[in-house]
């Protein structure tokens, strides 16, 4: 095990009807007026809005409202927003929704108190010194965004997407409601579980060490999705499904999934490459939904790279799957680790997920495409686990059709 810093100041509120607690909540914090942040309108029609403004009004916190937030949020409304909070003279920002409302919300609460454009942190021309306090509802587990250091903003003028990482955006508190969730359609359900899967892989592959109690707690997450996401997708309104699912979203990416796994304490573990190459996607295509993307794109990278670490794949292949090679020969381990992606691949196709690059309506021929912005996103190489070259991604993206 590496040396590590776990920090997570978020507190976290879950269970049955915390939605209408939040005005306590945040009156106890002393936040006095806050900017509710919310995207295209499944708040409103559940509900869920309604109820969040009315229990901030019973205990005296005022509000101002920012709509419209799109999945791959765009900087173009981080920018209103950033407006918005100044002259409102807003205390919090309180997104409702899930991490598209989120990282919006971050990317405004970062952005108010600095003099440039906010797009500077993503361009990396800027460091975050200081932020507005976040509180949040969560209505969509996926992202993890409610408990993490990590924000996602696309740039559709430049064609870009890029994320930035601070402690000082770590939400004060989340609510976490079970219930929000019996509404979600299948598909996101399923995108959402499968980035949460990402989350988890992207730190348990990060190729610069090990830890059996973290690798439990890692694989654990796992084995406790791939056992509760088929019982949600058949019974929406399973509250025990439901309620694990949207707690794992949080424990796949507040990084105590990767504790002991970064060669540097103070860093988060891995090298993120699904996350690099899917974020073009969605960057490509805006429709494209990221868990959708990380579906595709993540088995793909693991058949790319398990050769780097086979020993790292065996392990995977047994803590998940129970997968085990017959005997040490080479032919062997290659057909257990392969056996392990497919059967990870293949539970995401059960789920509803896409299988390869042209369900999107991707070709080949955009790949290139994709390659130009990945290499203003990372550079020539990139990665942790494996060193990847533009060749290399160009490889991974061609296997996936």
């Amino acid at each position: 095990m590496n040396d590590f810093v776990f920090y997570s100041p978020t507190e976290f509120i879950f269970g049955k009807g915390v939605t209408d607690q939040v005005g306590e909540h945040i009156a106890k914090r002393g936040y006095k007026r806050a900017l509710l942040v919310y995207g295209k309108g499944s708040v409103v029609r559940t509900g869920t809005l309604d109820r969040v403004k009315k229990s901030l009004a019973a205990s005296g916190v005022e509000t101002v409202e920012l709509a419209g937030v799109r999945p791959n949020p765009e900087v173009g409304l981080v920018r209103e927003g950033i407006e918005l909070a100044r002259k409102e003279n807003v205390d919090v920002i309180f997104p409702v929704g899930g991490g598209s409302a989120i990282d919006c919300a971050k990317a405004i609460a970062f952005g108010v108190p600095y003099e440039g454009d906010v797009w500077d942190f993503f361009s990396k021309k800027a460091t975050i010194a200081e932020c507005l306090p976040i509180a949040c509802v969560l209505t969509i587990p996926a992202a993890g965004s409610e408990g993490s250091s990590s924000c996602v903003i696309s740039n559709d003028e430049l064609g870009l997407k890029r994320g930035t990482n601070s402690n000082l955006f770590r939400p004060k508190a989340a609510f976490l409601d079970p219930e929000l969730t019996f509404t979600l359609p299948p598909y996101q359900t399923a995108a959402g579980v499968t980035d949460m899967i990402a989350h988890v892989c992207e730190r348990y592959f990060s190729g610069t060490g090990s830890s059996s109690l973290t690798d439990n707690i890692a694989t654990g997450i796992i084995r406790s999705l791939i056992d509760e996401a088929p019982v949600a997708l058949a019974e929406p309104e399973n509250y025990e499904a439901r309620a694990n699912i949207m707690w794992a979203g949080t424990l796949a990416h507040n990084d105590i999934a990767g504790c002991g796994l970064s060669a540097t304490p103070t860093s988060r573990a891995g090298g993120w490459e699904s996350h690099a190459l899917e974020h073009e996607l969605s960057a490509f295509d805006t429709s494209i939904t990221h868990g959708a993307g990380l579906a595709v794109v993540m088995p793909a990278w693991m058949r790319f790279v398990w050769r780097e670490n086979p020993a790292r794949f065996l392990k995977f292949a047994l803590q998940v799957f129970d997968i085990e090679p017959i005997d040490e020969t080479d032919e062997a381990i290659e057909d257990a680790v392969t056996a392990a992606i497919d059967e990870l691949q293949a539970f995401f196709v059960d789920l509803g997920m896409p299988r390869t690059l042209g369900e999107f309506g991707i070709a080949p021929e955009d790949v290139d495409k994709l390659l130009s912005t990945l290499k203003a996103n990372k550079g020539e190489v990139f990665g942790g686990f494996k060193k990847l070259t533009l060749e290399d991604a160009k490889a991974i993206y061609l296997s996936a059709f």
